[in-house]
């Protein structure tokens, strides 16, 4: 019996070969966190703000700031795209599948962290997990997925 159903799309991939670049890129952030954590590390120059709300609410302005936390986190969400959409060394179809259940294990994960941190983390400490949530789907996809790839059946 012949069905009328599409083909389901080919999952296209950043070469292989890019995936060095995002554990570089991941362990520089990891490593200018630490320094800007234990350190002070500090790395001001200035920015165009959209928007800009501290002592008061700016629209379209240009400013000196501090840097170092918003070079982290596009180190952070560099590395860990590249990381997460780069192909394997050996591709093969259980790899679809493999995928498709870390990216809903990682979504329901991270959905349950979300939930718990709105209803019992307040104040400052929902801004870190807020942060912390911004690339936690990444981490536990890995997590997942790499478990999955290790793991005997």
């Amino acid at each position: 019996m012949e069905t009328n159903l599409p083909s389901r799309p080919k999952l296209v991939f950043l070469p292989y070969r890019i995936k060095w670049a995002g554990w570089v890129l991941v362990g520089l952030a990891s490593g200018m966190l630490a320094a800007y954590l234990l350190l002070d590390f500090r790395f001001r120059m200035p920015v165009f703000a959209v928007l800009s709300s501290f002592f008061e609410t700016k629209f379209f302005v240009t400013f000196q700031t501090n840097f170092a936390d918003e070079l982290i986190m596009l180190c952070y969400l560099a590395g860990f795209f590249l990381l997460v959409f780069s192909r394997e060394r050996t591709e093969n179809a259980r790899m679809d599948l493999k995928r498709s259940r870390a990216i809903f294990l990682a979504i329901r994960y991270n959905m349950v962290f979300l939930a718990f941190s709105i209803l019992f983390v307040y104040g400052t400490g929902f801004i870190g997990a807020l942060l912390l949530n911004m690339y936690s789907p990444f981490i536990i996809y890995l997590l997942v997925f790499y478990r999955s790839l290790f793991r005997t059946e």
